[in-house]
């Protein structure tokens, strides 16, 4: 079945499920590597408290908090004649010393009750960036659009080679698998506009593309979204997330692959106790200092249908525009979630919105609105000598006119969830852990009132001698990487490889990771 643009945009704007939202403490299934009731091999590896996967316990005023990015200035604005309203699906990774952003150039409107896609054909276009923050579009001089080919345009939709392609849903990142060859070094998903399904594209240079294959690898799924893959250097094997219907509700299956060519069937993802939202982009990868990890920023569609709050949104006019097309159009609305893996296959989604749509203002609270780029980077702070932080961008504006604009959000490293508590108190139990490494490192914050204290007990509960929490010296400041002590002696090199548990007393206090090295 051949799927055109439009199509693919109709298909986008089915009717979405709307369920209660679910409860940010839904376990997350254990690795199918660990016994029931043995410890929990961390090894030396960074731990994130981005779920309750560790956790035995949490007391007092303790909770585990969501983090929200914070909003910064605007990266890029897709004005170009090549570009457009309807200009999305990010790709976003750090390549050694520059960063590069691959995205869907397209544009979107609607005019006299119908919508207009086809202005121009939907491209893939190219930005990079020295530091992540500022970026520009090189020209390429490889498409040729109105008789130029000074533009940024990767690749066009029609004939590539020996395939037909839709240059609008790609998804390119850089291979870390330790055995691709040089002429395989990046590698994509591009929809097929032949036969149904994805077309796995290779690259030496990340600028120019070609299929790995003369037919689609991957055949199940519907496809008009982002659909993406990436090698996973814990399972060692490469893995896929792309677009399905569950039953008229949009959702997300997986797949894995050795080659990037022969793939599995692809199967759903599982969210226990997660609402049944309409999922479209999933943006998942694993997280670059926990690739053990994945982490995803999926957009939640919902159609609040017309009420007195829908018709108080902004730019009512184009709204109604919209809707004069189809309804959804002017009322369905979207945000980014968080949700993450330890197995690849069943998530914790937190229930609550990630990234929200935020104060009201000219290109937001519409559909299209908060969709994440895939995926986070490190960039430094505007703070001198401050830690680095993370960097995400989301897109505004969508389908208002011959533009929309990619903003820049950030939020500090390893900051998606933290174990909190106030100034009264609470503490964290984890499960049994056996580790490796002789110092206690925390990624922390506190007030200047409050603290975070550490006892190591036994898998049983029972404290360490020398290790109790009356022997822990309060740690306060805000560091990504403090070392906890004793009685001012950090070693635990007699505790390595033992089963404990590890007892965090907090006090006006985050905790969003610690790491044994």
């Amino acid at each position: 079945m051949r799927i055109s643009p439009v199509a693919g945009a109709l298909a986008l704007l089915l009717i979405a499920a709307v369920a209660p939202a679910a409860s940010p403490a839904t376990p997350n299934a254990p690795s199918a590597n660990d016994a029931p009731g043995a410890p929990i091999e961390i090894g030396s590896r960074l731990e994130l408290l981005i779920d309750d996967y560790l956790i035995e316990s949490l007391s007092g005023g303790a909770r585990l908090e969501m983090h929200h990015p914070v909003p910064q200035e605007i990266a890029l604005v897709h004005d170009a004649p090549w570009e457009g309203s309807g200009t999305g699906y990010h790709s976003v990774f750090q390549d050694g010393d520059r960063y590069r952003m691959y995205y869907k150039a397209w544009q979107l409107k609607v005019e006299d009750g119908k919508m207009i896609s086809n202005t121009h054909p939907l491209f893939t276009c190219y930005a990079e960036s020295r530091d992540g923050i500022h970026w520009e579009k090189p020209n390429l001089g490889l498409v040729e659009f109105q008789g130029s080919k000074d533009n940024n345009i990767v690749l066009a939709s029609g004939k590539h080679g020996n395939v037909q392609i839709d240059a609008g849903h790609i998804a390119m990142f850089k291979d870390e698998n330790p055995d691709c060859p040089a002429e395989s070094l990046y590698k994509a998903f591009v929809l097929s506009r032949g036969e149904k399904g994805l077309l796995a594209f290779h690259s030496p240079d990340g600028i120019h593309w070609e299929a790995m294959h003369d037919s689609p690898v991957i055949t199940k799924g519907a496809f008009d979204s982002q659909n993406l893959a990436f090698w996973d250097p814990v399972r060692e094997e490469y893995r896929a997330y792309v677009r399905f219907f569950d039953n008229g509700r949009r959702d997300i299956l997986t797949a894995t692959s050795k080659d990037f060519i022969e793939w599995t069937e692809p199967v759903p993802l599982a969210y226990p106790g997660a609402p049944a939202d309409a999922l479209y982009t999933n943006q998942i990868k694993p997280y670059y200092r926990a690739p053990h990890l994945l982490i995803g920023f999926p957009t939640r569609y919902t159609d609040r249908g017309w009420s007195p709050s829908m018709r108080k949104l902004p730019e009512p006019d184009h709204r109604e525009q919209r809707a004069a097309a189809v309804q959804r159009y002017g009322t369905a609305v979207t945000e980014a979630l968080l949700m993450t893996s330890r197995d690849g296959r069943t998530f914790h989604r937190w229930g609550d919105a990630f990234l929200r749509p935020g104060p009201q203002r000219p290109g937001t609270w519409n559909y299209g609105h908060q969709y994440i780029g895939w995926h986070v980077i490190e960039t430094a702070s505007p703070l001198p000598g401050a830690a680095n932080e993370l960097s995400l961008f989301a897109t505004e504006g969508y389908w208002t006119g011959n533009r929309d604009e990619l903003r820049r959000y950030t939020l500090r490293t390893d900051g998606f969830v933290s174990a909190s508590a106030p100034l009264s108190g609470g503490e964290l139990v984890t499960k049994p852990l056996k580790f490796s490494g002789k110092a206690l490192h925390l990624n922390f914050s506190t007030s200047a009132a409050g603290s975070v204290q550490v006892e190591i007990q036994k898998a049983d509960g029972t404290p360490i001698p020398g290790y109790t929490l009356a022997d822990c010296d309060e740690t306060f400041g805000d560091e990504l990487a403090r070392t906890v002590t004793w009685k001012e002696k950090p070693d635990l090199s007699e505790l390595a490889g033992q089963s404990v548990r590890l007892r965090f007393l907090l006090k006006d206090a985050d905790v969003f990771a610690f790491q044994f090295k």
